[in-house]
């Protein structure tokens, strides 16, 4: 095929024409680019530019036709204008628009942290208290000087005494310089310093001390009135609400943390009126009287106690409630001491076979074990027996409700209590006495577990059993029935004696057996003389010498009359028979025995 030749005139043509429709497309803004803009680093993906709403949906580039021969150009290269890439720009954050993370607590921690205060105290101890003569070298060793040299810079060659300092937390309650703080961070302090948020110190004298909740209030003189915070009303705080705890732990001062409240009520065996606050907020050793914050920044708790295998935080804190703190507090400002009510009579827990046997729906309320002689109810008002619901007009859920209720009220009050009595309920008028610190008290024979009160900080023990219902291990150990221990002063019973009643044989009480169990001549009932071993009666601890006063409230005078009233309550179709059961001394208990 001969060559086509084509006029340069065309070729011309067709170049202008290419040239014009490339001026178009770049002033259009529809050509692409090839590379990424010089802008974007090597390696890094540059974000697409954010299109606006109004703006058309970029078109779609043709498709490249098929290639071919390029004639020979003799004009100058024509090139597209230069595109730059639209800048990126950040979001704006508009005020008032919450970001991620939580609100953050700074205001209020601010104005919070000059009210509260580190407390360092010293205690004199003389050298010898709990420690050994320091070893000595054997005389001749070719050690023996760098021996007693070391141990002789150990002891600091001290006099007599030195002093050990503690570290602790505390918070102003009054701009005239009242501070609260915990009894076991000041105790046995023969100085106490205070440590202000803005570096000053002052001296502290102790104003009052209460062991039972271990609060104490301290006094400094201020030059100018302090900053202060104010108890809020913990009883509204609820399960899950946040709290800010503010301390001193292992001294490092003014320490903000921030939870939850855990749990409320918890008892961990620190004293007669345990009702704390649990939080996971963290806690420390030094964070111990320092203050528990609701969001308000009003004081709902005092930092007392935490559980730790370790000595530090793992998220279980405890804080005595404002609204048992509150009146102690106000109590040691003004008397210096606590001055607390007393009701007068012993108690003990109501179980679930207690409330079967007496007719109770559920488990709840504190059974009067005894009255005190004396006491404020020992007037017939409250008996033995007795289950006391409420107590001036507050619910006694369960039994270490009562004492703490009646604490908190004011000394010869009069006040309505609710009680069941004979299986109905009825309302009793009493005027309460001052519980005195002596051996009368019932509250004063709750101790606290070791180490509780030490400095705040509770090592769980794993293997303790805190189970109360199961009896001793001597008194499960029964002798041989029917042959007499003259240890136990186990006695054969009367051949009239009825057997096996509630796995018991009973007697009556007379001067042989009162010697051979050692029984009180104020005790009267019904002596029990042996115990089936296996029985539900020796499941629930009884064992020979115990004596049985009454079955359902009502006076046993001999076995037949146990035997007769055990009888009358199974056909009543109750599953239990409560019995009051007085040891040798006197001393009463209540004991549901399931009947067979």
């Amino acid at each position: 095929m001969a060559p086509t030749t084509r006029s340069p005139f065309r070729r011309t043509l067709a170049l202008m024409a290419s040239a014009a429709i490339l001026a178009h497309a770049g002033m259009n803004g529809a050509a692409y680019a090839q590379t990424a803009p010089e802008t974007t680093a090597p390696g890094v993906v540059a974000p697409a530019p954010s299109t606006p709403e109004t703006a058309a949906p970029a078109p779609t580039p043709p498709a490249p036709s098929a290639p071919q021969q390029a004639a020979p150009m003799q004009a100058s290269p024509i090139q597209a204008p230069a595109i730059q890439a639209p800048a990126i720009q950040a979001p704006a954050i508009q005020p008032g628009v919450p970001n991620s993370g939580p609100a953050s607590v700074a205001d209020l921690a601010e104005g919070l942290l000059d009210a509260v205060v580190n407390i360092s105290t010293s205690q004199n101890v003389k050298d010898d208290e709990g420690a050994g003569p320091a070893p000595r070298a054997p005389d001749g060793s070719p050690f023996q000087e760098f021996f007693n040299d070391f141990f002789n810079k150990q002891q600091g060659n001290k006099g007599p005494n030195h002093n050990v300092s503690s570290l602790g937390s505390g918070f102003v309650i009054d701009p005239a310089g009242y501070i609260v703080t915990n009894n076991h961070v000041i105790e046995g302090a023969d100085d106490i310093e205070i440590n202000f948020a803005n570096g000053s110190k002052l001296k502290a004298k102790l104003i009052g001390t209460d062991t039972k909740t271990d609060l104490s209030v301290l006094k400094v003189e201020p030059k100018a009135p302090l900053k202060s915070v104010k108890f809020g009303d913990s009883s509204t705080m609820r399960i899950g609400d946040w709290v800010m705890a503010i301390g001193n732990p292992f001294g490092f001062g003014g320490s903000v943390t921030v939870g939850i409240i855990s749990g409320r009520g918890r008892n961990i065996n620190a004293g007669p009126y345990d009702n704390f606050i649990q939080t996971d907020a963290a806690i420390n050793k030094g964070n111990s009287g320092g203050p528990l914050f609701n969001m308000k920044g009003e004081v709902i708790g005092i930092n007392t106690a935490i559980i730790s295998p370790s000595g530090g935080s793992i998220g279980i804190g405890f804080s005595v409630p404002s609204e048992l703190a509150s009146g102690v507090v106000d109590q040691l400002r003004e008397y210096g001491e606590t001055r607390r009510g007393w009701l007068g009579v012993r108690i003990q827990p109501v179980t679930d076979d207690i409330a079967d046997s007496l007719g109770l729906d559920t488990a709840k309320g504190a059974l009067v074990a005894g009255v005190i002689k004396g006491g404020p109810v020992d007037d017939g008002s409250i008996k033995a027996g007795d289950v006391i619901l409420k107590f001036d007009g507050k619910t006694v859920s369960e039994m270490r409700d009562l004492p703490r209720v009646v604490a908190e009220s004011t000394v010869g009050k009069e006040v309505d209590v609710v009680v069941l009595r004979d299986g109905k309920e009825q309302t009793v008028k009493v005027k309460l006495g001052r519980l005195e610190d002596s051996d009368q008290a019932a509250a004063s024979d709750d101790a606290a577990p070791d180490g509780s009160q030490d400095d705040g900080v509770i090592t769980p023990d794993p293997g303790e059993n805190n189970d109360m219902d199961q009896p001793d291990s001597d008194d499960q150990a029964q002798p041989t029935p029917g042959k007499p221990d003259h240890h136990q002063g186990q006695v054969s019973p009367d051949a009239a004696t009825p057997k096996n009643v509630l796995g018991l044989s009973l007697s009556l009480l007379s001067a042989e057996t009162r010697k051979a169990f050692g029984i009180a001549e104020s005790v009267d009932g019904v002596v029990v003389t042996e115990v089936t071993p296996g029985s539900a009666s020796a499941e629930k601890g009884l064992k020979p010498g115990d004596v049985i006063v009454e079955v359902a409230q009502e006076f046993m005078k001999s076995p037949d009359a146990v035997a007769a009233k055990v009888q009358a309550l199974k056909q009543e179709g109750r599953r239990n028979a409560q019995l009051m059961i007085a040891s040798a001394n006197g001393d009463l208990r209540f004991v549901a025995v399931p009947m067979e």
